[in-house]
């Protein structure tokens, strides 16, 4: 999703000889602007882009290859932030990108597992504290790019985009059903400070259901000790990528490796990264 036109900076960008070495290249993506991936052992990796591009499900290769396209005919891409998917391979499009905080169609459509060209269910929500469409810029916290499914429920991790960025964002909780739904608020955790650098962008859960992983332009987060869900007592901790870009897409490949996409912008970008947590330091 696109920075706000009100922050502007300069990003620094490093070539791949530049990389530090705790992330690999792994590919020069085929698509311009992925949001999302999701990697399932029976199919492989996934990836959707956001607004702006068409409703289309991609299966991709560790080398950021496209394999399969599939249009997704009864679901449109208003805003695709996220993938995730179920124990049974089926795969869940987030389309609650909420830029504006204006959106009140905020959904999360099933594709099942084997078929991807049709929406098999809906699920709708809204968050029961947004009074306003849209809410003063101090109060813009509505909107979502990270989310994955546990146990038959959906976790959203919210952007802030609030005037006076404070690092905060919130953790809500949807049942993984059809019809509409009060998204839950769980709790209010923190990252840091400085927007680009601090907001988050992609989210996702490990294999064996014991880590989280939270996703920004050069960090990422693991979440631990939230048994039974219970995230207000997660245990959180920040760690370094040493490399800054548009980071939006991330997803586990087995407990311990990650894969990382970032948005393509003025030839930088546009690639797929890999990660192992294990070789990843804390950041204070």
């Amino acid at each position: 999703m696109k920075f706000l036109t009100f922050l502007s900076f300069v990003p620094v960008f490093m070539s791949c000889s530049d990389l530090p070495q705790q992330i690999t290249e792994k590919g020069k993506l085929s698509l311009k602007e992925v949001s999302g991936l999701e990697y399932i052992p029976s199919s492989g990796l996934w990836a959707v882009e956001d607004s702006g591009n068409e409703n289309t499900l991609y299966n991709i290769d560790e080398n950021g290859k496209i394999l399969s396209a599939y249009t997704v005919k009864n679901a449109k891409n208003t805003d695709w932030e996220d993938l995730a998917s179920d124990a049974e391979g089926n795969i869940y499009i987030g389309d609650f990108g909420n830029n504006n905080n204006k959106r009140q169609d905020l959904a999360i459509y099933k594709v099942s597992a084997g078929r991807y060209d049709s929406v098999v269910a809906k699920t709708e929500f809204y968050y029961p504290e947004q009074k306003a469409f849209p809410p003063k810029k101090s109060e813009w916290i509505y909107d979502a790019e990270s989310f994955f499914e546990n146990n038959g429920t959906f976790y959203i991790f919210t952007k802030n985009r609030s005037k006076g960025f404070d690092g905060s964002f919130n953790v809500y909780t949807i049942p993984n059903k059809s019809g509409r739904h009060a998204a839950r608020l769980v709790t209010t955790l923190q990252s840091c400070g400085n927007y680009r650098k601090c907001a988050i962008t992609g989210a996702d859960i490990s294999p064996d259901g014991t880590r989280v992983v939270l996703l920004s332009g050069d960090k990422i987060w693991l979440l631990t000790g939230f048994g039974n869900g219970d995230f207000t007592k997660v245990a959180m901790q920040q760690l370094a990528l040493g490399h800054f870009s548009q980071k939006e897409g991330i997803t586990f490949k087995d407990n311990d490796t990650i894969l990382i996409a970032d948005e393509r912008d003025k030839g930088e970008g546009g690639k797929l990264y890999e990660v192992k947590l294990s070789g990843l330091k804390s950041k204070i």
